[in-house]
């Protein structure tokens, strides 16, 4: 069994060296690039990447694409912001060694948010399918919240994928803007409507759950930063499509 590791990048140059050196247990690493305006191309390629260029068209259609360039059938994708834990790599290594019994498997992912490693909040375990065989497996998802569907069978490895999130909040600020347009653009397409109702209780049910139900009051200030940003995240969706379809 060999494997082919996948990463979609632009601008990653702070991230993307920590997540190719975290990938000793593939065969090969390649890294397919939206025009990056930093280093992050060469430092991939100084690393012993395969960095191929290619305009990005979404980041499903992305990641098929670089499942596509692949010299392997099986792939393990993850993004530059992410890194395999020691555990994790363990058990890909005894999954090569034994052979796979499953078509796909998920990790769940533990996320690194303001320094903190956060444990509530409905952000961990966050399973994720990120190996499986491309030839039973694809990336679905137009616009955000892209994820693998398998057919076939699916297994699940304990060892966290590490995923370093935002330093600042200034940069969750930046990234939230940009995912909440094209969430926005999502529904629109999907043909949702947006009441008011919604646009102004969900905001603040999110919030509720995200930090009393969910136990995000258990990750400090980091949860509490969390729950405001998930709230304030789904208003935006929703005002976004309001303003994009004028109603």
């Amino acid at each position: 069994m060999k494997i082919s590791a996948t990463i979609i990048t632009l601008n990653e140059e702070r991230n993307i060296a920590r997540a190719i050196e975290s990938l000793r247990c593939c065969d090969e690493i390649v890294v397919i690039d939206s025009k990056s305006t930093d280093r992050t191309a060469e430092i991939a390629a100084n690393l012993g990447a395969r960095v191929i260029e290619n305009p990005v068209p979404g980041f499903a259609k992305q990641k098929n694409f670089a499942s596509r360039q692949a010299a392997h059938d099986w792939i393990l994708s993850i993004d530059a912001d992410e890194a395999l834990s020691e555990t994790l790599e363990g058990e890909i290594w005894q999954i090569k060694k034994h052979g796979p019994r499953f078509d796909g498997y998920t990790f769940p992912r533990l996320a690194q948010y303001l320094g903190r490693w956060i444990l509530h909040g409905g952000w961990h375990p966050d399973r994720k399918v990120r190996l499986f065989n491309r030839t039973k497996a694809e990336w679905v998802g137009d616009y955000v919240h892209e994820s693998v569907r398998v057919r076939g069978r699916v297994g699940h490895l304990e060892g966290n994928l590490l995923h370093f999130t935002c330093d600042s909040l200034s940069q969750h600020l930046r990234t939230l803007d940009s995912y909440t347009t094209l969430a926005a653009q999502q529904m629109i397409d999907q043909g949702r409507r947006v009441g008011w109702p919604q646009l102004l209780l969900d905001p603040p049910w999110t919030f509720f759950r995200t930090y009393f139900l969910q136990r995000g009051f258990l990750d400090g200030p980091e949860g509490l930063a969390i729950a405001y940003m998930a709230a304030y995240y789904n208003f935006l969706k929703f005002a976004k499509a309001r303003f994009l379809t004028g109603r």
